[in-house]
């Protein structure tokens, strides 16, 4: 996974993706997590939050040549993009239209979605087992007896590696924090 210390190694990445489309995969990486948290947090539905993400992603390289840096981050951009995807699939289902349109998140929202982006980063970190436990408890929100038949173990393994699992990123998450 791509990190960035600062606005010159975001600018040299993007640079790179426009000179060379396959580097697009950096920008990717980067910001999957970030913009995954945002659609699912507005849309509540994996399978349309994942439909709508990919949309943004094939959006962003199609228009990235027009993407001109200007100092704030891409994932403002990105956030842009899914904002228009989110209003544009609103309208093609028909959802109310007096709700208000999805906006870009505030500075509240932001520190929000970077817990969740980090969140999303430690599960992907876990061991296999605990890994699917956890998506299929939290995630696909899943009992133990259905976990347990899903992975063909018994209820107590299960809650076993729920336990675990939870404590491996309670322990991740006190270590980033301070």
């Amino acid at each position: 996974m791509v990190t960035i210390t600062g606005d010159h190694d975001e600018r040299a990445l993007i640079e790179a993706a426009q000179a060379d489309p396959a580097r697009f995969l950096d920008l990717y990486d980067l910001n999957f997590h970030r913009v995954y948290a945002y659609v699912i947090r507005r849309t509540g539905v994996r399978a349309e939050a994942e439909d709508i993400t990919s949309q943004v992603f094939e959006r962003a390289l199609a228009n990235l040549s027009r993407f001109e840096w200007r100092g704030a981050p891409f994932v403002a951009w990105l956030y842009r993009i899914a904002a228009n995807a989110l209003a544009d699939r609103r309208r093609e289902t028909g959802r109310d239209s007096s709700d208000p349109p999805p906006d870009v998140p505030d500075g509240r929202e932001s520190e929000e979605l970077e817990r969740r982006t980090m969140l999303f980063q430690l599960v992907d970190r876990l061991p296999e087992a605990q890994r699917r436990v956890i998506e299929m408890r939290f995630v696909e929100e899943k009992s133990i007896r259905e976990v347990a038949a899903v992975l063909d173990r018994s209820e107590g393994a299960v809650k076993q590696l729920q336990l675990r699992a939870l404590e491996n990123l309670r322990k991740s998450m006190e270590g980033r924090d301070g």
